[in-house]
């Protein structure tokens, strides 16, 4: 399994927390998304932990949301079709960009208690649901949103953090 090179902005100091070892988490969670996906090439991304403000910010001037959310996911590749990776794929030095996240502790904490769901299958949730819109995945219609979290709830199980069963393809379900 190729790697992943993930490059951490922390404002929020989420990763001082001693607790766990959050990047080995956070690598081994992604490893697994990437392996389902049969993503076999280098990839690197950044994952920038934001306080809310950041997060409103960003999800009011690119998504035309006044909120904070969970999860902003920039794709390099989004909204540029035809760009073709085959010739660079088979480069075993290759490293494909996918882009990055900014993910906001404080939602993701206030989503667990809101959906009962606990922090650790949130946080993953949210996780994996931001690594999959980087890779190409959506859910705006129907079939989109069944494939992707299809895959997501795959992941999540397969690493001990299910899902509910009606969040299998429909999202948050609850």
């Amino acid at each position: 399994m190729d790697a992943i090179d993930i490059t951490y902005n922390d404002e929020t100091n989420f990763l001082a927390d001693t607790s766990r070892d959050w990047r080995k988490w956070i690598m081994d969670l992604l490893l697994m998304a990437k392996k389902e996906i049969s993503k076999d090439n280098n990839l690197e991304m950044s994952i920038n932990f934001v306080y809310e403000d950041k997060s409103h910010q960003i999800n009011r001037d690119y998504r035309g949301k006044d909120r904070p959310t969970d999860v902003i996911s920039f794709a390099i590749e989004d909204g540029e079709e035809g760009v073709d990776l085959s010739s660079f794929i088979e480069d075993p030095d290759f490293t494909e960009d996918i882009g990055d996240l900014f993910m906001c502790i404080s939602v993701i904490k206030r989503h667990a208690e809101e959906y009962g769901t606990g922090f650790d299958r949130e946080f993953g949730y949210t996780l994996v649901h931001g690594f999959l819109h980087l890779n190409g995945y959506d859910h705006i219609e129907p079939a989109e949103a069944k494939e992707m979290f299809g895959i997501q709830g795959k992941v999540l199980e397969e690493y001990g953090l299910p899902l509910y069963p009606d969040q299998l393809d429909e999202g948050r379900g609850k």
